[in-house]
């Protein structure tokens, strides 16, 4: 009982290389990959030597078929995709930021097979069987009002089939759309409180609960990269005292020094001990990862996500201190990777954790 089931659309990442701007890069060469925030956190848990299953929607065509064949070869298993002949793959087109100019990000996800394809479509029963951990976010109820009932209805069967169930908030305002009778953010706060009754896990980074909940940490100003990190025990209580049912908040806590320097930490609260672990915190003081030449931050809190779920499931590092610990090593190391998908090993991670973090070549 240790298998992690993520839910969630995967798509193809169209990026220039290094930092160039797409105008320089177009006409021309693109790097494309599959990326998305639930295979993400499948893939990572799947790299950590975890047993992890990605369940989506994707078109019957080649391209459909090399990114299963990707996720395969991640050691994710894929049996219950549903393949149809509804809808396409998703895109999004990265542009990666350096220095002051901030990254941009650009969206071509309309009519994609998972915003088109119904609850019904997928067995649940059967995808939960013997699952211990569920995991979605808020990018998939944000695709579509089809994809949100399917979002809910996998959380609700995952919960009745006593598995764990996690939810990463990821507010990402070009998304909700799909009501053009309500402002994005009224409808996510609509939507998410419903998934959010059926959810014991909650993940967000410094200003998702404020945008999706409400809840703001105070004397914080993330636009000026300043995060007041003891605010945010009273922002994790006050997320569990509105969801009962929620067992621990964890909040990514990233300081924008620039595109290329952010601070990076985490805390995760235990809501049933009343209490807040912060991480990274050598000696005991808080003191984040300053991660100064970032080769690609998209994907960092996905890493966050697998890392507190890994945690969770394996015995000797289930403990909250040490959960976090693991997740914001994991998320740090996931900086200086190209792509979505962290490839970081459970060794790497536990290094950084007792301190090496030097970066000197292992020999």
């Amino acid at each position: 009982m240790s298998r992690v089931v993520t839910f969630g659309e995967i798509m193809g990442r169209l990026a220039p290389r290094g930092f160039l701007r797409f105008r320089q890069a177009m006409p021309g060469a693109l790097d494309i990959t599959f990326a998305g925030a639930e295979a993400s956190v499948a893939a990572s848990v799947a790299y950590f030597g975890g047993e992890a299953a990605f369940v989506t929607a994707l078109p019957v065509h080649a391209i459909g078929d090399a990114c299963v064949a990707s996720l395969k070869a991640m050691g994710i298993e894929t049996s219950r995709i549903v393949r149809t002949k509804k809808g396409r793959l998703g895109l999004y087109f990265l542009e990666t930021g350096a220095n002051q100019r901030p990254g941009n990000v650009i969206y071509d996800r309309d009519a994609s097979s998972v915003s088109m394809t119904p609850a019904s479509a997928y067995p649940w029963a059967e995808i939960f069987a013997g699952a211990r951990w569920f995991h979605v976010s808020g990018i998939t109820p944000a695709i579509s009002a089809t994809a949100a009932e399917a979002a809910l209805a996998a959380a609700q069967a995952a919960s009745a089939a006593g598995a764990t169930v996690s939810c990463d908030l990821n507010f990402r305002r070009k998304l909700w759309n799909w009501d053009p009778a309500v402002a994005p953010q009224d409808l996510a706060q609509r939507t998410m409180r419903t998934l959010l009754e059926h959810v014991d896990v909650v993940i967000g980074n410094e200003e998702d609960a404020g945008e999706v909940l409400g809840i703001h940490a105070r004397d914080t100003d993330v636009q000026s990269g300043r995060v007041a990190a003891e605010r945010y025990p009273d922002v994790a209580r006050q997320v569990a005292a509105q969801f009962p049912r929620v067992s621990l908040v964890a909040i990514t806590l990233r300081e924008s020094v620039s595109a290329s320097h952010n601070n990076w930490g985490a805390m995760l609260y235990d809501a049933r001990a009343g209490e807040a672990h912060f991480a990274p915190s050598p000696g005991g003081q808080y003191r984040p990862y300053a991660i100064t030449d970032i080769v690609d931050r998209v994907g960092a809190g996905d890493a966050f996500a697998a890392g507190l779920i890994f945690a969770r499931i394996t015995p000797e590092l289930a403990d909250p201190r040490t959960a976090v610990s693991f997740a914001t090593a994991a998320s740090c190391l996931a900086h200086s990777i190209s792509g979505d998908f962290n490839l970081s090993t459970r060794a790497e991670v536990e290094a950084l954790m007792k301190g090496s973090g030097s970066g000197r070549v292992v020999r």
